[in-house]
């Protein structure tokens, strides 16, 4: 698992922290690479801007996405996600605190692969990241170019 990359699209540095330490406690030690905010998270998988020159022929293996972003929000990513040929079988899983049923509605016609709240208690916090890790790290196959 540890040559499979996550891509983290995250502006809270507590929950990036708390994601962190949730896969630290459960020894999933995969790459993490952190975006801050939409313009930023859709530079590096399309290589430009900061990330430009970047080999984007190399996409993680999974998107861990927030809805609630500074200059572009979650949505907006996940629509040129799915826009565009290079992104569009990427998984993406929105982890986010809105339990808001147009967010949840809105996330799976936009193309999510899932739908996760953040859990308050982190106990439930590191287990509901553990599991996420594991089935889209390990037991997901992704499809050939993807």
């Amino acid at each position: 698992m540890q040559n499979k990359t996550i891509f983290l699209v995250e502006d809270n540095p507590d929950d990036e922290l708390l994601i962190r330490r949730a896969l630290e406690k459960h020894h999933i030690l995969n790459q993490i690479v952190v975006a801050h905010d939409g313009v930023e998270a859709l530079d590096y998988l399309f290589g430009e801007g900061a990330h430009e020159g970047r080999d984007v022929s190399v996409m993680p293996q999974v998107i861990l996405l927030d809805l609630k972003l500074p200059r572009l929000d979650g949505m907006e990513v996940l629509r040129r996600l799915r826009a565009d040929e290079r992104t569009r079988l990427l998984p993406v899983v929105i982890l986010t605190s809105s339990d808001e049923e147009r967010d949840i509605v809105e996330s799976y016609e936009l193309g999510a692969n899932s739908y996760i709240r953040k859990p308050v208690d982190f106990a439930q916090f590191a287990d509901a990241v553990q599991q996420l890790s594991l089935y889209w790290l390990l037991l997901n196959q992704l499809p050939p170019g993807a």
